[in-house]
């Protein structure tokens, strides 16, 4: 069985003269999993927000809480395009808190410059930024999208710390002094008063 080759010739969707950013929403909104963020459903498109323009797609996760706020720019992403998608971002979460928040860039050309004032706002504000890619495959044109910078998930205090080995009197003894443990124990005796089923615990 032979298989037939089709080079992909790589377009640009900003500089084409039929192609525009209503037919990639379109596109995702017809197949949301193709951004490849897991099982989402389509919410809401171009989505009308106070005093701020509209949301290009409001998708949500089939298995969570989590919503993702899409906004689509293609050509090259710029600092407006930025500020936009963390205002929506901002928006939403106000409006719905009940939900896990997201804010995504999708966009045909990320800079370097760009990535490096996401990194500045990751883990404080949720951001995934998407690079979207174009080709023609004979007469069809087909997408791709490329996750260039994930989200950051900020972990809790002291969660990456080793956890304390058992420590014993002998230990606080040697790290402190007999004169502060005993200085310890009057206290205890004073809290057994009032609460005899306390005791010292080391760690």
């Amino acid at each position: 069985m032979s298989v037939n080759y089709v080079k992909a010739k790589k377009i640009s969707l900003k500089l084409h003269q039929e192609l525009n950013e209503a037919w990639v929403q379109d596109v995702i909104e017809k197949d949301p999993g193709i951004l490849g963020l897991g099982n989402l459903t389509l919410r809401d498109k171009q989505r009308i927000q106070p005093n701020s323009g509209r949301l290009d797609l409001l998708l949500q996760s089939e298995d969570s809480t989590k919503r993702y706020e899409v906004e689509i720019q293609l050509g090259k992403v710029d600092e407006s395009h930025i500020i936009r998608t963390i205002e929506y971002w901002d928006i939403e979460r106000k409006r719905y808190p009940q939900y896990d928040h997201c804010a995504v860039i999708i966009a045909e050309d990320l800079t370097s410059r760009f990535l490096n004032v996401i990194n500045l706002f990751n883990g404080s504000i949720p951001l995934i930024a998407i690079q979207l890619n174009a080709f023609e495959v004979g007469e069809a044109v087909t997408l791709t999208f490329v996750t260039i910078f994930e989200q950051i998930n900020l972990g809790l205090v002291y969660e990456d710390e080793p956890v304390n080995a058992t420590t014993s009197r002998v230990d606080w003894e040697a790290k402190a002094s007999k004169k502060t443990l005993a200085m310890a124990d009057d206290l205890m005796e004073i809290i057994k008063s009032i609460s005899p089923e306390h005791a010292w615990k080391y760690n």
